[in-house]
């Protein structure tokens, strides 16, 4: 078995959700193809001084304000040049990835690197480096996660809510009303997705992947029960759940899903019983973890950088998205 080398990576953001990336040059492995920046973690270096060091050497730049987010391996095959010689042999890459969005200093290519800005959502440049390829997906998941509450607001002011939140810049939303017939529920999904759309927002459907798929929505968001009982991930469909410890984690990311819950934080109004999680255990879960995971439970839209703090890609709410003073 091949030892593991650690990487530090940095995802460079700009405000408008750009991100940057570099063209391995003639002379190293994989040349040609692109990459977020990033090195190899030293021996008795943490990853983050890794990524502030190798982000120095690199580009110049010092980061100043980033956040952990996942951490991916990959088994890299043996490449060959056309010739038949080695230009790389086989090993295993562990990849600890960091959002900066925070920098001093212009980015400039100090390692013979071409270097360019790219929208994550419909790249300019390739090929990607295949560690590199899957993060432009969950790049593209925005920080706040809307979680539909008509129950409790009622239909005349949930819509004016939505209506609200579209506008501020809300761009996914779960479709979650326990309390509807199948025939309501229809409805009301159809009405939200359709004002969902004139924003290009997400909508995902709870617990219902045929009717994700009937209503044409983007994906469906598991229980954690439907969660363990679920043998394939469903096609063309994005895919998260709700996970509440670490063997519910687990088997998401042995599904390949998109994205999970975690909860709960905090006390909710709807369990306020609950055994919470707080901040550190949530951190200890999701210690390595490889796909983004969204905080849930009592959260408020202020807790988006402590969330980040402690590796969470952003807040899912039921509740405080909804709020009139809300910025998203």
């Amino acid at each position: 078995m091949s030892e593991i080398t650690h990487a530090a990576v940095g995802i460079i953001q700009r405000d408008d959700g750009w991100v940057l990336l570099g063209q391995r040059p003639v002379g190293k492995p994989w040349s040609g193809y692109w990459e977020f920046p990033g090195g190899k973690v030293e021996e008795d270096e943490a990853p983050a001084h890794a990524l502030v060091r190798e982000l120095q050497e690199e580009l110049g730049i010092t980061a100043t304000h980033f956040y952990p987010w996942i951490v991916r391996s990959y088994n890299y095959p043996a490449k060959y040049h056309a010739d038949g010689s080695l230009d790389s042999a086989a090993k295993t890459v562990k990849l600890h990835f960091f959002v900066v969005v925070e920098w001093h200093g212009e980015p400039k290519s100090l390692e013979q690197q071409q270097l360019s800005w790219q929208n994550p959502a419909q790249l300019e440049v390739g090929p990607m480096l295949p560690a590199n390829a899957p993060i432009l997906a969950a790049l593209n998941l925005p920080q706040f996660y809307a979680i539909t509450n008509l129950q409790e607001l009622g239909e005349e002011v949930f819509f004016k809510c939505l209506q609200q939140a579209l506008n501020k810049g809300l761009k996914l939303i779960q479709v979650r009303e326990k309390h509807l017939s199948a025939q309501d529920l229809y409805a009301f999904a159809i009405k939200l997705s359709r004002m969902a759309a004139l924003y290009g927002a997400k909508v995902v459907i709870n617990s219902d992947a045929s009717l994700a798929k009937q209503l044409g929505a983007a994906g469906v968001h598991f229980t954690a029960a439907q969660l363990m009982n679920l043998t394939a991930k469903p096609e063309n469909l994005l895919c998260g759940a709700a996970c509440h410890n670490n063997a519910e984690l687990e088997k998401a990311v042995a599904l390949g899903l998109d994205y999970v819950t975690l909860s709960p934080i905090s006390p909710t109004r709807s369990h306020p019983e609950a055994e919470t999680l707080g901040w550190v255990k949530f951190s200890e879960l999701l210690s390595d973890y490889p796909i983004p995971v969204y905080a849930l439970g009592g959260m408020q839209m202020d807790d988006l950088d402590t969330a980040r703090q402690h590796g969470a890609h952003g807040l899912a709410m039921q509740r405080a998205v909804w709020s009139a003073n809300q910025t998203l």
